[in-house]
């Protein structure tokens, strides 16, 4: 599946269009344009492919084998905040996996909540919503009433919140400057980071070579607490957009963004 996924997506690849575009113009954020970036790009569309391989390839019964191969660093973190009885947010890039990071949190007994995009099929939705469930995953919507009132009470109640972050699906969100261009990035990790006192972790769940993952927990972001309410949000979500570029220049080339994801990208199609 691994196999299959990855020719997938460079078939894709081929045939991309303005997706293709889309993917060179994010290589040559994080690389630079004097890098390979077409070549990258294929990488992407390549890695892309195995995601929703490995998403159509996954079910219960394959998750110990799918546990037995994964590579944990600084997995330590979330366990001590468990430990220690706080919820906490997983804020995440479209890097490699990221559902795989809900796996371990199932494994290591936590009540995990993702936050999902509301898609406009409803049989893909209900069908992304079932399999994650039966991995432990619960998913809600990210336009569903009182979601982040919703989430409070999940973290208050010890619960870990995954968000992934590198994209805005919203009209709202924060303005912060990502990879060198201002674009905007969804406020929901720092909100309740800030509100409820909880840490938000950067964690990014990287595809291996051949079989397996590497999940990575990075220490906490600090959130600010210094300044006004509006302040703090941005600069939390700034510290958050800075986290994320870390993450994703570890492995540029398993990011898959395909969409515009800076207003100068919605110009250029």
């Amino acid at each position: 599946m691994r196999r299959v996924g990855e020719l997938g997506g460079r078939q894709a690849y081929r045939r991309g269009g303005w997706r293709r575009q889309m993917v060179i113009r994010h290589m040559s954020r994080v690389m630079g344009s004097e890098h390979e970036v077409e070549d990258a790009a294929k990488q992407a569309f390549a890695a892309y492919g195995r995601y929703w391989a490995e998403a159509f390839w996954v079910r219960p019964h394959r998750v110990p084998g799918i546990l037995d191969a994964i590579e944990r660093d600084g997995v330590w973190r979330a366990e001590a905040a468990r430990d220690a009885g706080t919820g906490m947010i997983f804020a995440l890039p479209h890097i490699g996996n990221w559902e795989v990071a809900g796996t371990v949190a199932h494994d290591l007994g936590l009540e995990l909540i993702a936050v999902a995009e509301a898609l406009p099929d409803n049989d893909v939705v209900d069908w992304f919503i079932d399999i994650r469930r039966q991995l432990g995953i619960d998913v809600v919507l990210a336009n569903e009433p009182r979601i982040i009132a919703r989430l409070g009470e999940a973290l208050d109640r010890g619960a870990a919140v995954a968000l992934v972050m590198d994209r805005n699906v919203s009209r709202g969100g924060v303005e912060v400057d990502f990879f060198g261009e201002r674009t905007t990035m969804p406020a929901g990790a720092a909100t309740l980071g800030i509100r409820h006192d909880v840490p938000v972790f950067p964690v990014a769940a990287y595809f291996k070579k051949g079989r397996g993952h590497v999940l990575v927990v990075e220490k906490a972001v600090e959130m600010p607490t210094s300044g006004t309410p509006e302040e703090n949000l941005v600069e939390g979500t700034e510290q958050i957009a800075r986290a994320l570029e870390e993450l994703i220049r570890r492995a540029p080339t398993q990011w898959h963004i395909v969409q515009p994801n800076w207003p100068s990208d919605r110009r250029s199609r």
